[in-house]
């Protein structure tokens, strides 16, 4: 018997210190396949939930991107560094002395990045210019200009706060570390956030610490430690059917509307209308057969999801 080669999506608490792209090479050779993607990356220096698309479920991970996110992080007050975060040089450290950083103005600067804010991204990210990486760009020493981006921030509370000292190029400086909770839509960046607070209070601010602790409806508490090798990976695998119900409302299917959905042809079935998506579920084993729309009772194919390829008819074989 054929064994049904690996499909789902897979929820990773990264650790610290390696990139997405890492994560993704250690699912390939833990899986034993080499269609593994990933829904938003982290930078090596945040740790937390990482959502792989496995297989036929890399299809699903365009729809959990634009998820919301929620973090919790660590700013430091007082030093700011070319990357926004700890990973970067130290620019300034004017430290927090001889600015107010009492309790009530760092709430006015965390208020002024609450709700829909205009943002722009930090110099040292992911984003494309030219069809460059800006990070390439400012590794390089180049300009780099990028623009504002309209986000939201629906949660950035802090949580606890130290007064401390930080030693920075031999020199101490008094700094100040934030602990928060920030909720966010898909494109933000906390560390941005972060040295915008730094640079309303005069203080200058970067991120020691980020940890994602959830991507929509997932949570890091369900996530797995994929480089722990007792782990059964595969059995930590998310069926796509159940991803789809916790992101979409469904319709379940008989055995021939799931055959002629997969063929690509229109459905009949009784369901509010809906520009999508919609999941389809094939009754007699539960599985993903699409992504659709709806209109006038009809089921129109927005994304096919193939059967398992252990079910399907191996090529010269026989009814």
């Amino acid at each position: 018997m054929l064994e049904t080669p690996p499909d789902g999506i897979l929820l990773v608490d990264k650790p610290q210190g390696i990139s997405s792209h890492r994560v993704v090479s250690i699912a390939r050779r833990r899986l034993g396949l080499k269609k593994v993607g990933h829904a938003g990356t982290l930078d090596p220096m945040a740790t937390g939930l990482l959502l792989l698309g496995i297989g036929p479920s890399t299809r699903l991970l365009t729809h959990l991107v634009g998820l919301d996110k929620t973090y919790t992080a660590t700013v430091r007050l007082g030093v700011s560094t070319d990357s926004d975060d700890a990973d970067g040089t130290p620019t300034a450290a004017v430290g927090t002395a001889a600015a107010d950083v009492s309790d009530a103005a760092v709430e006015r600067a965390v208020a002024e990045q609450r709700g829909v804010i205009d943002q722009v991204p930090s110099t040292v990210s992911a984003i494309k210019v030219d069809g460059r990486r800006a990070y390439d760009l400012a590794r390089k020493g180049e300009t780099v200009e990028l623009r504002s981006r309209r986000v939201t921030v629906s949660q950035f509370d802090v949580t606890a706060r130290t007064d401390a000292t930080a030693v920075v190029d031999g020199a101490e400086v008094t700094v100040v570390d934030l602990d928060v909770v920030v909720t966010c839509s898909s494109g933000t960046y906390v560390r941005a956030l972060a040295r915008d607070v730094g640079a309303a209070l005069g203080t200058g601010a970067h991120l020691v610490a980020l940890r994602r602790t959830r991507v929509g409806p997932f949570d890091v508490d369900d996530a797995i430690d994929l480089e722990d090798d007792a782990v059964d990976v595969r059995g930590a695998l998310a069926r796509p059917a159940d991803v789809a119900r916790r992101l979409f409302t469904s319709v379940t299917l008989d055995a021939a509307s799931a055959k002629d959905l997969t063929d690509g042809k229109r459905v009949a079935a009784e369901h509010p209308d809906s520009d999508g998506p919609v999941a389809a579920i094939a009754a007699e084993d539960d599985r993903l057969v699409g992504l659709v729309s709806v209109r006038r009772g009809l089921l129109r194919v927005i994304t096919n999801f193939p059967a398992p390829a252990a079910d399907r008819p191996q090529a010269g074989s026989r009814a």
